[in-house]
């Protein structure tokens, strides 16, 4: 049986140069089923935070997902969900908005991504949620077939 490093256009197995060229894929992942209740503050919504050693001059797509994102009872209110490094006050990487034009609580799947290129050293990413006002607890919901997630996939080299 071939080694999986093999080039089987030629035989030859391929140079570790060769094989950083490709994707690695999943590196990190962090999944919930817990519901969570928005606050009007950014805070790290139940699960969603994963840590991660980049490699220098690398691609990494970072995706979070909230199945279904309640929005506040309140007209022209809004939900936030963003991807954070560090902390929930750390530095903001990217940012997804349900907004309402009316007194309502419907809000929809939230998802929001960022191309990220760090360095080796220990990262860690949260995901956040915050609202506009509180009226109507609006509410990450989520469940065992309905989960949120957070994931980290290596794409490639820069």
């Amino acid at each position: 049986m071939p080694s999986p490093n093999t080039d089987f256009s030629s035989g030859q197995v391929l140079t570790a140069a060769a094989q950083n060229k490709f994707p690695r894929g999943i590196i990190a992942l962090a999944t919930s089923s817990t519901n969570y209740t928005l606050t009007t503050s950014a805070v790290i919504a139940t699960g969603m935070t994963v840590t991660f050693i980049p490699v220098a001059n690398r691609y990494y797509k970072i995706t979070y997902i909230e199945p279904q994102a309640g929005t506040p009872a309140v007209a022209g209110g809004f939900t936030t969900a963003t991807i954070r490094l560090t902390s929930a006050t750390g530095t903001q990487l990217a940012q997804s908005v349900i907004q309402t034009s009316a007194a309502s609580s419907i809000g929809g799947s939230v998802i929001c991504q960022y191309l990220y290129s760090g360095s080796a050293v220990s990262t860690t990413i949260v995901g956040c949620g915050a609202t506009s006002s509180t009226t109507g607890a609006p509410v990450f919901t989520r469940g065992a077939t309905n989960l949120a997630s957070l994931l980290v996939e290596d794409i490639g080299p820069v």
